[in-house]
């Protein structure tokens, strides 16, 4: 399980002085503490794993905001920053697809739901997430569903 590589990731961070990735885990398990409290009134999650690498993949798209930002800003220290806390992250999540199998993903995701025009974008993000959430960066793949649709 992905948390357990957290805590034990929090032990070693800490044992080693790493001050800089002990707070970056610590940020992380927060995180996920904090939805595992916003799941409390619903049913359990099936599968922590999908649960704790959505947090994660939610975390990272945040602070790639945030690098833009600063580096608009002129904050190149805040960028780096937010760029360390980054890499920690990705180390924790499940390996990504490369472009050509996520495009092939979609395009099979496509061809089962029968989508025929950009209507149809909405049932086919919901079936590329549900058999590909942990895999793919889904503002990526959000991309490369309507550019499946618009050349279908």
């Amino acid at each position: 399980m992905i948390r357990d590589s957290l805590k034990a990731a929090q032990v070693s961070a800490m044992k080693a002085g790493d001050k800089e990735r002990t707070a970056a885990v610590r940020l992380i398990l927060a995180k996920i503490k904090d939805r595992d409290i916003e799941l409390r009134t619903q049913a359990a999650p099936t599968d922590d794993d999908a649960m704790v690498t959505e947090v994660l993949q939610k975390m990272i798209k945040q602070r790639r905001e945030s690098i833009a930002m600063y580096e608009q800003g002129g904050r190149a220290e805040l960028a780096a920053q937010e760029a360390a806390e980054v890499a920690v992250i990705e180390e924790f999540l499940p390996a990504q697809m490369d472009e050509a199998a996520a495009r092939a993903a979609i395009a099979k995701v496509v061809a089962d739901t029968g989508a025929a025009s950009l209507k149809d974008m909405g049932k086919v993000m919901a079936e590329v997430k549900a058999r590909h959430g942990s895999e793919l960066d889904m503002s990526k793949a959000s991309a490369w569903v309507k550019e499946a649709l618009a050349g279908g």
